[in-house]
C-alpha cells in the first residue's frame, strides 16, 4: 500500500519508517516505488532491518533520484555487495548531502568503496560511520579519500576503534 502510494504522491518531502523492521521484499517493493518518485528529499530506513539484496534495490533505484538530499541506513546489516552498490551511487548522484551508515558493520572492503566514490563525489557533506569497526586498511583508505574531496563537511568516526596505525 506505501509503495503503491509512493508512486503517485509527488509531494512527500520526507520518508522516516525507522525502527519499523520492514521485511527485504519490502524494502525492495519500496525501492521500485521510489523509481517513479522525484520529489523526496530525505529517507530514513534506521533500523528496519534493511540488508544484502535490498540494500543493492535500493542503491539501484537511487541512482536517478537527485533529488535525495539525506539517506539514513543506521542499524542495518548491509553486505559489502549492498554498500558497493551505495558507493557506486555516490560515485554519479551528486545532490545526496547526508549519508549515515552508523551501526551497519562495515567492512574492510565497505569502507574502501565509499572511500574510492568519495574521491570523486563532491556532494556529500555529512558521512557518519560511527560504531562500525575501522581497521587500520579502512581508516587508511578513507584517509586517503579526504586528500582529495574537499566537500565533506563532518565525518563521524565515533566508536570506530580505528587502530593506532590507522591514526598516524
Amino acid at each position: 500500500a506505501l509503495a503503491s502510494a509512493l508512486c503517485v504522491n509527488h509531494s512527500l518531502k520526507e520518508l522516516n519508517l525507522s525502527l519499523t523492521g520492514i521485511p527485504d521484499a519490502g524494502i525492495s517493493a519500496l525501492a521500485s516505488a521510489l523509481c517513479d518518485n522525484h520529489r523526496l528529499k530525505e529517507l530514513n530506513l534506521r533500523d528496519t532491518g534493511l540488508a544484502g539484496e535490498s540494500a543493492s534495490a535500493l542503491a539501484s533505484a537511487l541512482c536517478g533520484k537527485y533529488s535525495l538530499k539525506v539517506l539514513d541506513l543506521s542499524g542495518s546489516k548491509i553486505t559489502d555487495a549492498g554498500v558497493s552498490a551505495l558507493a557506486g551511487v555516490l560515485r554519479v548522484h551528486q545532490s545526496l548531502e547526508k549519508l549515515d551508515l552508523s551501526n551497519t558493520g562495515l567492512s574492510v572492503q565497505g569502507a574502501s568503496a565509499l572511500a574510492s566514490a568519495l574521491c570523486v563525489n563532491h556532494s556529500l557533506k555529512v558521512l557518519n560511520l560511527a560504531s562500525t569497526v575501522l581497521s587500520t586498511e579502512g581508516s587508511s583508505a578513507l584517509a586517503s579519500a579526504l586528500h582529495v574531496n574537499h566537500s565533506l563537511k563532518e565525518l563521524n568516526l565515533s566508536l570506530t576503534g580505528i587502530p593506532d596505525a590507522g591514526i598516524s
